[in-house]
């Protein structure tokens, strides 16, 4: 293992480092086995600012505390989203072991993976089905399809909490936003999980399989835009769009959002949901306050979110030459901001492992992003959220986590796959 010294700078020291090391934090392997924790917290300690050469995805720059992050979130000109310059994961087609031939690049534009002034122009479409009014509109239904949910689940009995809970809450709202067919709403869930899985793309056939969901979710959905293309304006979202300049997208900008959409609806929201049964569990008298005291749920969203961060990391690209707090970026350059280890940042956040219910400062967290880039939707998962504490706190409600998780392997959608739980009332 090579290892450059330390090289001191007027703020803080960064470090470089030549793959394999144990700072390449893009390996699966650390988050389905849980293990990442000690490893971004050494990265803070000692080179919170610091760059892996040669990784598997790349060369890139891991920056790994809340206020370094913000700085690179807030300088958008510098620091690029743009799927011209890479996008927003830390994949590098060039960097595969089994590197992507030029005919086989399928590039679906976003307006997340997009630069102003377009990220702006489509940003604002969507917008407007995220604003508080809409929430107002919505949270009946939320709350009566939530609660019908939690009273068709088996207390004392094992089930998938994933499965029953946490994914068919979030897929029912993805369904309504789009105004998808309610029968095949769990075509949703699958294509997120597609689409979301950023370990398919290290191989041929796991690329192709992928790609071939990804076609089978737009001839879909193309479908449902030529059904609506004709009708009068809706609230749907597929409707914003029609009804906007988006109206001129081309068929892999149109995947492109759709994928956006459906991962940023479904995964994020999801695995918080999962969060929330697994975190408790984990602190049982941080749980015991809570349900003592339902006046702390709507903080204890901002804290399960943050415990969780449902995202791991999002990518920039530097644009030009930049000094980092002290770390040389040069133009070209990817910067990983890893939100899961923002979240952790002992400057910020006091014993920030453990899940605490009244922290006073959860609401800084940097699951959701920062700057112009923050989530659209982050107003609708806390809503979803805290709709499903209220509710489990209604009925006293407490769910046991009976087995470890199954977890996603991979470094971009932190989360489950599967968790078994055994309700029981208090």
């Amino acid at each position: 293992m090579a290892t450059a010294p330390i090289i001191e700078s007027d703020s803080l020291p960064y470090e470089v480092n030549q793959a394999p090391h144990h700072w390449d934090v893009t390996k699966a392997d650390i988050y389905v086995e849980d293990r990442w924790h000690p490893i971004f917290k050494e990265m803070r300690e000692q080179a919170p600012i610091n760059k892996i050469e040669g990784s598997d995805f790349g060369s890139y720059w891991n920056v790994t505390t809340l206020k370094a992050i913000q700085h690179v979130e807030a300088l958008p000109d510098i620091y690029s989203s743009s799927f011209e310059h890479g996008g927003i994961t830390l994949i590098d087609d060039n960097a595969l072991a089994e590197p992507i031939p030029e005919d086989q690049r399928v590039i679906m534009p976003m307006f997340i993976a997009m630069d102003r002034p377009k990220h702006t122009e489509e940003r604002r479409v969507i917008a407007p089905a995220f604003t508080p009014g809409e929430m107002d509109r919505m949270a009946v239904d939320i709350r009566r399809r939530t609660a019908e949910l939690l009273d068709s689940l088996p207390v004392g009995e094992t089930f998938d909490w994933v499965d029953l809970v946490s994914i068919e809450l979030t897929t029912q709202m993805l369904a309504l936003l789009f105004d998808f067919p309610w029968e095949d709403r769990r075509k949703l869930t699958e294509w997120s999980d597609w689409a979301g899985d950023i370990e398919l793309v290290r191989t041929e056939e796991t690329r192709k399989a992928r790609l071939a969901k990804m076609f089978e979710m737009g001839a879909y959905f193309q479908h449902l835009w030529e059904e609506r293309k004709n009708r009068g304006e809706a609230p749907d979202l597929i409707s914003r769009m029609i009804h906007s300049p988006m109206k001129d997208m081309s068929q892999f900008e149109y995947m492109g959002n759709l994928i956006l959409l459906i991962v940023g609806g479904n995964d994020t929201t999801r695995n918080s949901m999962s969060g929330y049964a697994y975190g408790l569990h984990s602190f049982q008298d941080e749980r015991e306050k809570l349900e003592k005291n339902p006046a702390f749920i709507t903080n204890a969203v901002s804290e399960i979110i943050r415990w969780q961060t449902p995202l791991a990391h999002m990518r920039r690209t530097a644009t030009q030459a930049h000094d980092l707090f002290g770390a040389p970026i040069k133009a070209g350059d990817k910067i990983g901001m890893w939100y899961l280890s923002a979240n952790r940042d002992e400057t910020v956040f006091e014993n920030p492992d453990k899940l605490i219910v009244d922290r006073e400062n959860a609401r800084r967290h940097l699951a959701f992003g920062y700057g112009i880039h923050r989530c659209v939707g982050a107003r609708l998962a806390e809503l979803q959220i805290r709709i499903l504490l209220e509710e489990m706190a209604a009925r006293r409600l407490r769910p046991n986590v009976v087995a470890e998780p199954e977890r996603v392997s991979g470094c971009f959608v932190h989360g489950y796959r599967k968790m078994d739980v055994e309700l029981s009332r208090y």
